[in-house]
């Protein structure tokens, strides 16, 4: 009987594969850093309603909302050369669009998805920050930039954490897409390896361990921070709630000194 499954094979091929890991954490990482940015901008402008802006991103979000993100990397990797192509004829520069890495057309893609997609995430996450705490910093003097970076984007960022963790998550599997517009990841690598040896199960076998891997790693990244937010927010909040009571009790302090006083 032929060796139908080779086992040995299975993990041969990890290391190889494994050898690719830095393209794949590059596009998750950097795509989602300048999702979460991208993301914060829409969000807040579709919050605050901007004229113009609001009706340009909603429409933005509903078209990657709604559609896969394989024909957004194939409109990617055949938009930026036109784009290109364009800012060429208009600027009179003279950029080589042959020399574009096919990266670029990776990061753009996946980086409008994710900003796409966490951009409703922290919309929620931004609605539900208590409107008393902005209240009692605004009639605290803090500007509206100070109230963002000090209380609204901390408090939502609690809330929204658990959902970019799964959206990150999304993104490190998505990256098996990315060999569509050229670039040779974990999953390209792995069609090669298998066109050589045509162990195809084997070798998608390594693939899903690895990919697994990672997510495993990933969530227990992400929990292990979230417990550290709560925790402080937590302390936070206790310290607040004691120099709350201080402030309020100190007038009674006075109070009881100044009796204490007249009765001598």
């Amino acid at each position: 009987m032929p060796k139908l499954i080779d086992f040995k094979m299975i993990l041969t091929n990890i290391p190889q594969l494994l050898q690719y890991l830095p393209i794949t954490l590059a596009i998750v990482i950097l795509s989602m850093i300048v999702g979460l940015v991208f993301a914060l901008i829409i969000a807040l402008v579709r919050l605050n309603k901007i004229p113009v802006l609001t009706q340009l991103f909603t429409l933005l979000v509903s078209f990657v909302r709604g559609t896969p993100l394989l024909v957004q990397l194939y409109l990617s990797y055949y938009g930026v050369p036109i784009a290109l192509k364009y800012w060429n004829y208009y600027n009179h520069t003279n950029y080589n669009i042959n020399n574009l890495p096919a990266f670029l057309f990776v990061f753009v893609a996946f980086a409008i998805n994710e900003a796409a997609y966490n951009s409703e995430n922290i919309r929620g996450a931004l609605l539900s920050v208590d409107r008393g705490e902005i209240e009692a910093a605004q009639s605290l003097g803090m500007t509206g930039g100070q109230i963002l970076r000090r209380i609204t984007i901390p408090e939502a960022l609690v809330v929204a954490l658990p959902t970019l963790g799964n959206q990150f998550i999304s993104l490190i599997k998505g990256t098996s897409l990315a060999f569509v517009a050229g670039v040779i990841e974990m999953t390209a690598e792995g069609q090669i390896i298998a066109g050589r040896n045509f162990r195809y199960f084997e070798v998608y076998l390594s693939l899903a361990i690895i990919y697994w891997a990672l997510t495993v790693i990933t969530e227990v990244i992400i929990r292990f921070v979230e417990k550290r937010i709560n925790k402080f927010r937590t302390v936070q909040k206790v310290v607040e709630i004691n120099d709350t009571l201080e402030d309020n009790a100190l007038p009674i302090k006075r109070s009881l000194q100044v009796l204490e006083t007249e009765t001598k």
